[in-house]
C-alpha cells in the first residue's frame, strides 16, 4: 500500500492508464485479427483501413512503439495483398 498521498495518487493514475492502454491494445489486436481471418481480398481490404487507423492510434498514444506499428501495418497489408493474388 502507498505510504504517501502522492504515491497513492500515482498508483491510481497508473491503474487508470493501464486500463486505457489495455483497451487500446485489445482493440488494435481485434482489428488486426479481423483482417487476417477475412475470407477474401475484398473483405480484407474493407477492414484494412480500420485496422491501420487503430494501429496508428495505438502508436500515437504510445501503447506500442512507432516501429512496432509500422511492422504490424506491413504484415496486415501483406496479408491482404496475398489474398488478392490468390484469386
Amino acid at each position: 500500500m502507498a505510504h504517501t498521498k502522492q504515491a497513492l495518487k500515482r498508483h491510481q493514475q497508473n491503474l487508470k492508464a493501464r486500463a486505457l492502454n489495455k483497451a487500446k491494445s485489445t482493440m488494435m489486436k481485434s482489428a488486426i485479427k479481423s483482417v487476417l481471418v477475412a475470407p477474401d481480398a475484398a473483405a480484407g481490404a474493407a477492414k484494412l483501413a480500420a485496422a491501420m487507423k487503430t494501429i496508428d492510434n495505438a502508436a500515437k498514444h504510445r501503447v506500442i512503439h512507432k516501429n512496432t506499428a509500422a511492422r504490424y501495418k506491413a504484415r496486415v497489408s501483406r496479408a491482404v495483398n496475398r489474398l488478392a493474388k490468390a484469386k
